[in-house]
C-alpha cells in the first residue's frame, strides 16, 4: 500500500508546486528569509505575515514578523512581484516566465489557482483593488493592464482574465512599457501605473472601483515631472503619488503637477498614517508626511535595498536588503520603531588618564523632533574591576544638547563610559561609548636560563618572578619549540609563590623559545618575558667493516685492511629535511688536514639514520678521522642547536 502527502498531491494538482510549511511555534527559531533575486514583497495584516518572491529560484516564501521564515512555495518560475487580497486570504504572485498568476493561500501556502495570461511578456507588476487583481503586461511601445476576477470560476466556461484595460487604449493616451502599480487601502478602487523602460515614462492614476479602469489622471512623459520610474506610490489622504521615493506629484482634472519633494532617494512606501519609508543610499529613512528632516534613520551600510513595505499596522517595516558582494542575495529585515525619532548621541573622553584622578567626559544629545526639557542619560562605566559595568549618576541634558560629567576611574587599562538615552514617547532609545586608556604601574617579571644549552632530551626546570602587583598574582608559562609543526604550548598557570616564583619543567628536545605572562589587573600593567633555551641534537655514529679496534699512542682506533671500504652509519634526532654533516680529515706529517671535498652533507632518512662509505685507499699506514655533526640551518633547518659529534678514528693497515 502506498500513500502520497497532502503537500505532494497538490504539487501534482498544480503542475510544478513545491511547498513546505513550517510550525508557527518554532518560527522564532527559523533563520531569516533570503533571497537570490527579489520577485516581490507584500504584508499581509490578516494573518500577519511576510512574503517575499525569489525571481532565480521560483519560490514564495513566507516569514514572520520578525522576518524568521514559516514556509515557502516552489515553482513560481521568475515571479516578479507579490499582491495580497483585502481581506488577507490570498497572495497573487505575477511568474512572467511561464505567463502566468498564482493564487496562494496565506495560511497554508497551498496553491488555490493559476490564471493564464495570453501574452508572451508578462505578467510584470500586479495589485490588488476594487476585488481583482490588477497585472501589467507587454514590452516597449506596447505596455498595457489586465485583470483578474476571483469570484469567476474558470469551469463556468468564462475567462477570469481579462486584457488590455488600459482606459485609453488605441489613443496616444496610453503606457509604453510594463507599469508599476501601487494601490492605498485608505483609497479603495484607486491604482497607481507608472510606465517603466523610458528615460521619460508616463503615469496615471485609474479608478477601477466599477471593475472596468476609468482614466483619473495621466502624465505624457516629458522629463518635466520625472527621468524615469523606477517606484510609484500613492499618497494617503490626498491625491498625490510619490515617484521614485522623493518627487510629490498632486493629480487634479486629469493632470499632474510637481507639489514638492523630500531629499534625494530611490525608493519608497508609504504607510497608512501617512509616514514615508525611503532608501537613500545606504540608509532606510522615514519621514513624517512633507517634512525635509527624517524622522528615524537605519543605517544598513549598503546601497543594495531592492524593496520596502509597511505592516498596515504601521508598527513596523520590512526592508530586502542586499550585500555589498554582487551575488550574495538579500535578507528580509523586520526595522522597528518607525515612527520614532532616532536621537544622535555623542561621547567624547580622553584618550588618555591617569588611574585615581579625576577626569571630564563631554557629548551631545540631538534630535530632529525636539527632546523634553531636562533629558536625562545613564552612564555605566566598565572596567578591569567592573567588567559587567557599575552604574555612575544620571546625567541632565543641558537645553544646548551638551552634557558632561566627572569621574575618577579605580582602575587602569581600558576603561569605557557607556551612555544611554532609555527613550521617551516621541524618541527611541540611544547609546553610545568611548572608551580611556587609563594609566597602571609596571611590575618585574623575569625568567631564568635564557641562551643556555642543554643536551637532547634534558628536562629543565624553568622559574618565573613576579614582582608587586594589585590583586593578580597568576602567571603562565608557555613552551613554544622551533618548527612549524608543533604550536605554542601552556605549560604551566598558576598563583606565584611567597617569595614571587612559579616554576615549569620542559623537556628540550628542540630550540624553544619559553615565555612566561602576567596578564595585569586593574592596576598594573600587563607583562611578558621571554627566555630561549637550546637543545643539541642526539647524535651517535657506529663504524664497521673494521677487523679490529687498539690504540696508537693514546688514541683508539678503528683498523681497515687496505682494500676494505669503512662504513660509518650516524643516528641523529630526525626532522624532516635534516642533513648530518661529515668532517673527514687526514694525518699528515703530525698534523691533521682537512681531506679534499670535506664537509658534506648527508640526508637523514625518516628514522633518523644515514650510512656513509668512505672508499678503500688501496694503502696502508694511513690515518683518518671523521665526525657528524647537526649545524644549525646548514643541516637543513634551525629547530635545534649545533652539535658536534666525537671523532672517530681509523687506521689502514696491509
Amino acid at each position: 500500500m502506498r500513500s502520497i502527502s497532502t503537500a505532494t498531491a497538490l504539487a501534482v494538482l498544480f503542475g510544478s508546486a513545491a511547498l513546505s510549511l513550517g510550525a508557527a511555534g518554532t518560527a522564532s527559531a527559523a533563520s531569516a528569509a533570503h533571497v537570490t533575486a527579489p520577485g516581490g514583497l507584500a504584508v499581509d495584516g490578516a494573518v500577519k505575515r511576510v512574503f517575499v518572491g525569489d525571481s532565480t529560484n521560483g519560490t514564495v516564501t513566507a516569514a514572520d514578523y520578525s522576518g524568521a521564515v514559516l514556509g515557502s512555495v516552489g515553482g513560481v518560475t521568475g515571479v516578479s512581484d507579490l499582491a495580497v487580497s483585502d481581506d488577507g486570504a490570498t497572495v497573487y504572485a505575477a511568474a512572467p516566465e511561464i505567463h502566468e498568476i498564482w493564487a496562494i493561500d496565506a495560511n497554508t501556502l497551498d496553491v488555490k489557482a493559476r490564471y493564464t495570461v495570453s501574452t508572451n511578456t508578462g505578467p510584470r507588476h500586479v495589485a490588488f483593488s476594487g476585488g481583482k487583481v490588477w497585472f501589467s503586461y507587454g514590452d516597449q511601445w506596447d505596455g498595457d493592464i489586465g485583470s483578474v476576477d476571483p469570484s469567476v470560476d474558470p469551469a463556468s466556461g468564462t475567462d477570469p482574465v481579462t486584457l488590455q484595460q488600459f482606459p485609453t487604449e488605441g489613443t496616444s493616451v496610453g503606457i509604453w512599457g510594463q507599469a508599476l502599480l501601487d494601490t492605498d487601502p485608505s483609497q479603495p478602487g484607486i491604482l497607481a501605473v507608472g510606465e517603466t523602460g523610458l528615460s521619460t515614462d508616463s503615469m496615471a492614476v485609474l479608478d477601477v472601483s466599477s471593475g472596468k479602469p476609468a482614466l483619473v489622471a495621466w502624465h505624457f512623459g516629458d522629463y518635466s515631472l520625472n527621468n524615469g520610474i523606477g517606484d510609484i506610490d500613492l499618497v494617503p489622504g490626498g491625491k498625490q503619488v510619490l515617484v521614485n521615493g522623493k518627487d510629490r506629484d498632486a493629480y487634479a482634472d486629469g493632470k499632474f503637477k510637481a507639489a514638492g519633494s523630500y531629499p534625494s532617494g530611490q525608493l519608497a512606501d508609504i504607510a497608512s498614517n501617512g509616514l514615508v519609508a525611503q532608501v537613500n543610499g545606504g540608509k532606510i529613512l522615514t519621514y513624517q508626511p512633507n517634512a525635509t528632516l527624517p524622522l528615524h534613520t537605519y543605517d544598513e551600510g549598503t546601497s543594495r535595498t531592492a524593496d520596502l513595505a509597511w505592516a498596515p499596522d504601521d508598527s513596523r517595516l520590512f526592508a530586502l536588503v542586499g550585500t555589498d558582494v554582487e551575488d550574495g542575495g538579500y535578507t528580509l529585515k523586520a526595522l522597528t520603531d518607525p515612527a520614532l525619532n532616532n536621537p544622535a548621541l555623542t561621547v567624547n573622553a580622553p584618550a588618555t588618564a591617569t588611574r585615581a584622578k579625576a577626569l571630564t567626559v563631554t557629548g551631545r544629545l540631538t534630535a530632529s523632533v525636539p527632546l523634553p526639557a531636562g533629558a536625562k542619560l545613564q552612564v555605566t562605566r566598565v572596567d578591569l574591576d567592573s567588567p559587567n559595568g557599575r552604574a555612575l549618576p544620571a546625567v541632565t541634558v543641558r537645553s544646548d544638547g551638551t552634557y558632561s560629567f566627572s569621574d575618577t576611574p579605580p582602575a587602569g587599562g581600558t576603561v569605557t563610559y557607556k551612555v544611554t538615552y532609555t527613550g521617551d514617547a516621541a524618541h527611541s532609545a540611544v547609546t553610545a561609548t568611548d572608551k580611556v586608556d587609563v594609566s597602571r604601574a609596571s611590575t618585574s617579571l623575569s625568567l631564568n636560563n635564557n641562551g643556555k644549552v642543554y643536551a637532547y632530551g634534558t628536562d629543565v626546570k624553568f622559574t618565573a618572578h613576579l614582582g608587586t602587583t594589585y590583586k593578580n598574582r597568576t602567571v603562565e608559562i608557555w613552551a613554544n619549540p622551533y618548527g612549524g609543526d608543533k604550536p605554542n604550548k601552556l605549560v604551566k598557570t598558576g598563583t606565584v609563590d611567597s617569595h614571587g616564583n612559579i616554576s615549569a619543567t620542559v623537556a628540550m628536545t628542540r630550540d624553544t623559545d619559553v615565555t612566561a605572562v602576567f596578564k595585569g589587573d586593574a592596576r598594573y600593567n600587563p607583562k611578558t618575558v621571554k627566555s630561549t633555551g637550546y637543545a643539541q641534537v642526539k647524535n651517535s655514529t657506529v663504524v664497521s667493516k673494521n677487523y679490529k679496534t687498539a690504540k696508537i699512542g693514546t688514541t683508539t682506533y678503528y683498523w681497515f685492511h687496505k682494500n676494505t671500504d669503512p662504513l660509518l652509519t650516524t643516528t641523529m634526532s630526525y626532522y624532516p629535511g635534516r642533513k648530518q654533516r661529515v668532517d673527514l680529515q687526514i694525518y699528515s706529517a703530525g698534523k691533521w688536514y682537512t681531506a679534499e671535498g670535506s664537509p658534506q652533507y648527508f640526508k637523514l632518512a625518516s628514522n633518523g639514520k644515514s650510512a656513509v662509505s668512505l672508499g678503500a685507499p688501496g694503502k696502508s699506514g694511513i690515518k683518518v678521522r671523521m665526525r657528524s655533526s647537526y649545524v644549525n640551518n646548514s643541516s637543513g633547518d634551525n629547530v635545534n642547536t649545533t652539535t658536534y659529534g666525537s671523532w672517530k678514528y681509523l687506521y689502514f693497515s696491509n
